[in-house]
């Protein structure tokens, strides 16, 4: 059916440029559509991204944390003696673990406080992979010296990589203490809080006064070469039922699920996209049908020289695909100016996915053809004998 359509006269394309302000109104609908769905998702998955690179740095096989904790902005402390017992697991090599918590870092120049992740390693050992932070282990083994994320805004934080070009170290307040920013890592904002800093332990709980040395956040465990991970995972869940052991892609996938299910940014940001995928469908519906009211006579017409519904189902089908790719293209443009602007706003990479474009191009085609289907009623009505 498709391949006669096409080869006869393309009656769908001129009915539509035949209204060229109902098309462009049609198109410009469409874009509005598909623009609301990429900055959603892409939104989204930025957010995905951004909470989970943290993790990406670390270097473990599993990871332990307490039942309770959610996320990096939900944390929940388990004692730190689990650990130690995690160690004596056959096929451990290593252990290492981190404090996380949230501060207040105030930007020498305007003295505003900014909300600021903070990571705290062993400075010995060091569990993260950041080159970056390799370079000032030693220095961070001094008292209330903290490295400093340079992907944060310098409106924000203040010009802080600057004079680290000029100076050894700068001086900044950090819940109230005094500090030294000693060097500089990349690690990049996050919807969790504007910045990040790194330190030690020592240091961490001098920032953190009320937090107890033997209650830690992160657990860290490197395996030895050939190790079954997954056997050990399975020993430690029968020895430890008090806490979760995690595989790195498990750990992962913990943080997304938090932001995507009980987090009301991740529904947001869906349901925006769902709202989007509504908005195309209503605008195609309303233009496919008053298409088809227009030119309810020709369509009868139609019909009674044999023509039956099926080939004016394809006329529709057709008019809601040539509809769907046209307004696709600059929706897809537009986006992508849009991912550029936000990523320059909030530091936060927002980027084109061959998958995203793909996935919104589908639901722009399902969002049109369904609108065709439901336009469709109205044109069965097209009866020759009512309109003659």
């Amino acid at each position: 059916m498709f391949k006669k359509l096409f080869r006869k006269t393309p009656l769908a394309w001129l009915q539509l440029k035949r209204e060229k302000t109902r098309l462009a109104v049609a198109l410009a609908g469409i874009a509005f559509a598909d623009i609301l769905m990429f900055f959603q998702l892409g939104l989204l998955e930025a957010l995905f991204d951004s909470v989970a690179k943290p993790y990406s740095t670390l270097q473990g096989d599993l990871f332990i944390i307490d039942p309770l904790f959610e996320s990096l902005m939900v944390i929940r402390s388990f004692p730190r003696d689990r650990l130690y017992q995690a160690a004596g697991v056959q096929g451990v090599e290593s252990v290492d673990y981190m404090y996380i918590d949230q501060g207040e870092w105030r930007n020498p120049q305007t003295l505003k406080n900014q909300a600021t992740m903070v990571f705290a390693i062993d400075p010995d050992t060091s569990s993260m992979s950041l080159p970056d932070v390799r370079s000032h282990l030693n220095e961070l083994k001094l008292l209330n010296r903290i490295l400093y994320d340079r992907a944060g805004q310098a409106s924000l934080f203040g010009d802080i990589t600057e004079q680290l070009q000029r100076y050894p170290s700068v001086p900044i307040q950090f819940n109230d203490i005094q500090t030294q920013v000693v060097g500089t890592f990349v690690l990049g904002a996050s919807f969790t809080a504007n910045g990040n800093i790194i330190t030690s332990h020592s240091t961490f709980l001098h920032l953190f006064p009320k937090r107890d040395r033997d209650e830690i956040d992160i657990g860290i465990i490197k395996l030895k070469p050939g190790t079954d991970i997954k056997r050990v995972q399975s020993t430690m869940r029968s020895t430890f039922d008090d806490v979760l052991i995690l595989t790195y892609d498990e750990f992962v996938k913990h943080e997304k699920q938090y932001w995507e299910t009980t987090s009301p940014i991740g529904f947001l940001f869906g349901f925006g996209a769902a709202i989007g995928f509504v908005v195309g469908t209503v605008i195609v519906y309303q233009i496919l049908y008053s298409d088809v009211s227009d030119h309810l006579p020709e369509y009868a017409t139609l019909k009674a020289m044999g023509y039956g519904d099926r080939y004016l189902m394809g006329v529709l089908i057709q008019e809601s695909l040539i509809m769907a790719v046209l307004g696709f293209i600059p929706g897809f443009a537009i986006s992508l100016g849009l991912y550029h602007i936000a990523t320059a706003v909030t530091f936060i990479p927002v980027t084109m996915s061959v998958n995203r474009a793909t996935l919104v191009l589908t639901l722009t085609i399902v969002m049109c053809v369904a609108s065709g289907g439901i336009a469709m009623r109205k044109l069965q009505a097209a009866d020759p004998a009512d309109i003659f």
